[in-house]
């Protein structure tokens, strides 16, 4: 058995964390990792609280909203946002973390990744957000895809 690099170490664990999501149209995963000490964990879903779209349906479905746009209108919260809000929550510190996560991230969490000081992005699968690379580009992140299922 060969061991795993680093990145795969942590794009295994986002995969893990996104089998948590209630999400009915994808499951995606975020750790945020600072010096190979994992810092937050996040997966997409709804507030905290509120019926599961799996109980009530998926908004963007009955609407007919495409992947990649739109993303205010979903009840759900992406990974990468729920795994900042975690480590806002708990006063931890993420300035120069990277994120590993199952999906590249959409423009509104490169918004929030770039604002909350994260530097390095790993992704697994591709996401349809052109917009969302240009961002990072421009804010000196340079997003590296992992590939391969985990």
């Amino acid at each position: 058995m060969s061991r795993p690099s680093w990145d795969q170490y942590f794009m295994d664990i986002a995969g893990e964390v996104s089998g948590r999501s209630t999400c009915l149209r994808r499951s995606t995963g975020a750790v945020l990792v600072l010096d190979k000490r994992i810092l937050a964990t996040g997966y997409n879903g709804v507030p905290a609280g509120l019926a599961h779209c799996e109980d009530v349906g998926c908004l963007r479905e009955q609407r007919s909203i495409p992947s990649g746009s739109h993303h205010e209108l979903c009840r759900g919260i992406h990974a990468e946002q729920n795994a900042v809000i975690q480590a806002a929550k708990h006063g931890i510190a993420i300035n120069g973390a990277t994120v590993y996560c199952t999906h590249q991230p959409c423009v509104l969490c490169a918004k929030i990744l770039i604002n909350a000081g994260v530097t390095d992005i790993v992704y697994r699968d591709a996401y349809p957000d052109p917009l969302s690379l240009e961002l990072l580009e421009e804010a000196g992140i340079k997003p590296r895809e992992l590939g391969g299922e985990s």
